[in-house]
């Protein structure tokens, strides 16, 4: 049975209410008739969303009051909702007078309706296209979104919604096509010709071919999308196709971003291809820019780490050369004959006749040079003298107390959404967030601790062996080391009823291997000041002792800021970083910082396990409290926040779990965790003996 519609004067009375009429002397009435007329469960949609949006500001709750009737009679209820949430948004970015614009310009919103309704949104999208280009091969690169579809040779910009198709499911195919497209220009040397000589219909020209040479190398590379992006491309009408003597030369192994420039001149008007559904434009200027200091900072790293290198490969112990010693000169070696056109990784260097075996960090040097010249340039190659580079000028670290003085802000930082429980609906882009190394301190603390739980970390290390690849016996197998005296009985009851007899009659032992990956987030308020930051450095020197023989993988990272302009993630221990002398030096300086703002790290480590393939991804937070900042995240709001980032990481794939020494945690913890996902710790001196154990339990 339906229920009975709200009257007038409850309506005003809800309205008063959510617009504190006796501070904001809003008038109701008008707004109250309108939605009087309207069945109850429209005025309920209708009330409740002007309360959310009162939450942010009043006026513009009471502007939307009035409009949302008439966007109601033109919209369905969802996209009247986005409209008042991009309202809300807008206020949040650029403030009241565009806010009210969203709310006073209903016919343009409703015109671009159709794109949101049917589009694929890049902010929903990105958590999946940015994991699928970090497993392309070449530079990492960033996605951002931009009213203009290219690619700096950094950064790849895309349009925030795409709507080229009605169906959702084909739109994010055709984002997914667009970063291939330009990850290939990055990557197979578009970028390698200076592009800046030609005219606006040249540059339309060239990249119309380009397009065809890179479809050739995405499909001898990446076989199954290149099919993806010609169905795409058939659904989407070309004005044009080149002749196959053209695309018979782009598509040549050989063919070169030469190939493409040389062709410019000699190809009719009529026999360019059309306009490709995933191409975007081609900014040279941009790329110009990124690539010029780009390389000018690579070729610096890459001289300095040949340096170290060299200096590595004749055991010199004095950093200082000579004055009249040449620097060191290496040489490349890639082996001849080898097929096809993707031969970067083959790339190796040499010195003094004998190949050398780089670290990561100049591999990827080499790779993202390899990708911009096609080579490594000779000049490259040559070790840098002793003062000849600065390093620290081309890795400018922002002070994080700049924030104060406004030099700091969001330059350089990466910007996460926070749940807003009133709204119902995220601040966009509202935390400003920066990863910061924790500085190693060489003391006595790792130490001190090994030998005080000397006993417990022995006891530890054997239990922790034993789970490292347990024995699992195999039952019903075809062949194996034993007979299976269940499957025989079966097997023989089977024969005596006329059944076929199975030959799954044996057992056999087998290693089962681990696949799992950690993150361990700890606080580091500044509550956590004293005898608690020492017990969590005690804790993770035990953790990391053990996690080592037990060889999963694991990151560990402390937390801290103040206010959404200073989210602060220090890195203790990345994935790839080893367990040495740094990084005990590291846990051994954690120190307390300032307040507890969760959900925005929760979010950024999210993106942190998307870059590691693993079938166990656990999330686990050492913390002494609740959410709770500066600002106006503290109490429900920063609970729902963090429960919010929490479901994200679920949604994910990622289980997480907190252990906490606040005796108040069994309060909000259930809430935001789920009511076995978290354990109290009562005793404070008891985390770093227990913590070890939980860990155990968790992952089998």
């Amino acid at each position: 049975m339906a229920r009975k519609a709200r009257g007038r004067d409850e309506i005003i009375a809800f309205m008063d209410d959510c617009l504190e009429v006796e501070f904001s002397f809003v008038k109701n009435e008008i707004p109250a008739e309108e939605i009087r007329q309207l069945p109850r469960h429209q005025q309920d949609f209708i009330l409740n969303l002007i309360k959310r949006v009162a939450d942010t500001n009043i006026e513009l709750a009471y502007q939307l009051a009035c409009g949302a009737v008439h966007a109601l009679h033109e919209m369905d209820e969802r996209m009247v909702e986005e409209w008042a949430m991009t309202a809300a948004d807008n206020y949040d970015r650029k403030g009241l007078f565009p806010a009210m614009s969203v709310i006073r310009n209903l016919d343009n919103f409703i015109h671009t309706a159709h794109e949101r309704a049917h589009g694929s949104l890049l902010e929903e999208e990105i958590g999946v296209l940015l994991p699928f280009l970090h497993g392309l091969s070449g530079r990492k690169l960033k996605l951002e979104a931009s009213d203009t579809t290219y690619t700096d040779t950094e950064t790849i910009f895309l349009p925030p919604v795409m709507a080229v198709f009605a169906d959702e499911k084909e739109n994010f195919l055709l984002y997914k096509a667009t970063v291939a497209h330009h990850w290939a220009q990055i990557q197979f040397g578009t970028f390698r010709a200076d592009l800046s000589g030609l005219r606006d219909d040249q540059l339309a020209k060239f990249r119309s071919l380009e397009t065809i040479r890179l479809d050739a190398c995405i499909r001898d590379e990446l076989p199954g999308l290149y099919r993806q992006m010609q169905a795409l491309q058939n659904r989407f009408e070309r004005t044009a196709t080149a002749s196959d003597a053209i695309i018979a030369r782009l598509s040549s192994p050989e063919a070169t971003v030469q190939t493409t420039l040389e062709l410019l001149d000699t190809v009719s008007h009529d026999q360019y291809p059309g306009l490709c559904v995933y191409q975007g434009i081609i900014d040279p200027v941009a790329v110009a820019a990124t690539m010029s200091k780009r390389s000018e900072r690579e070729k610096a790293f890459f001289r300095v780490a040949l340096a170290d290198l060299a200096r590595e490969l004749n055991k010199t112990e004095d950093p200082e050369q000579e004055d009249d010693e040449p620097p060191a000169t290496f040489n490349l070696h890639k082996p001849e004959n080898e097929p096809g056109r993707f031969g970067n990784d083959r790339i190796q260097l040499e010195f003094e006749g004998d190949l050398v075996a780089p670290p990561n960090h100049v591999k990827q040097l080499m790779s993202s040079i390899v990708v911009d010249f096609g080579e490594i340039p000779p000049e490259y190659l040559v070790a840098a003298g002793p003062g000849e580079y600065d390093l620290s000028t081309f890795d400018r670290v922002l002070n994080p107390n700049d924030v104060w003085q406004g030099t700091y802000h969001e330059e350089g930082a990466q910007l996460y959404n926070e749940w807003n429980f009133k709204r119902q609906h995220y601040h966009k882009d509202w935390c400003v967030l920066r990863e910061i190394d924790v500085q190693p301190v060489y003391d006595s603390f790792v130490e001190d601790t090994l030998e005080k739980y000397s006993k417990l970390l022995k006891s530890l290390r054997n239990t922790f062996e034993y789970l490292r690849g347990e024995d699992k016996l195999l039952k019903k197998q075809p062949h194996g080391d034993d007979i299976d005296i269940d499957a025989l009985v079966e097997a023989y009851a089977d024969v005596k009823s006329g059944l076929e007899m199975s030959n799954r009659l044996f057992t056999k032992m087998h290693k089962e291997e681990r696949n799992v990956a950690v993150i361990f987030m700890v606080d580091m308020s500044g509550s956590t000041k004293g005898w608690i930051n020492r017990a969590e450095r005690e804790a993770l020197i035990l953790l990391a002792e053990v996690l080592e023989v037990l060889q999963d993988r694991y990151a560990i990272y402390g937390f801290s800021g103040m206010t959404r302009k200073r989210c602060e993630l220090f890195r203790i221990k990345a994935f790839d970083d080893a367990y040495d002398a740094e990084t005990r030096a590291r846990i051994s300086n954690i120190q307390p910082q300032d307040y507890t703002r969760m959900g925005v790290f929760i979010r950024h480590v999210i993106r942190h396990f998307s870059e590691v393939e693993a079938s166990t991804k656990l999330l686990i937070t050492l913390s002494d409290g609740k959410p709770d900042d500066y600002d106006t995240y503290r109490g429900e709001y920063g609970v729902e926040d963090t429960r919010q980032a929490l479901f994200e990481a679920r949604r994910d794939g990622i289980h997480a779990f907190c252990i906490t020494i606040d005796e108040e945690a069994r309060d909000y913890l259930p809430h935001m965790y789920g009511a076995a996902n978290y354990t109290v710790i009562d005793d404070v001196a008891s985390l770093p003996t227990k913590i070890s154990d939980i860990y155990r339990r968790l992952t089998t």
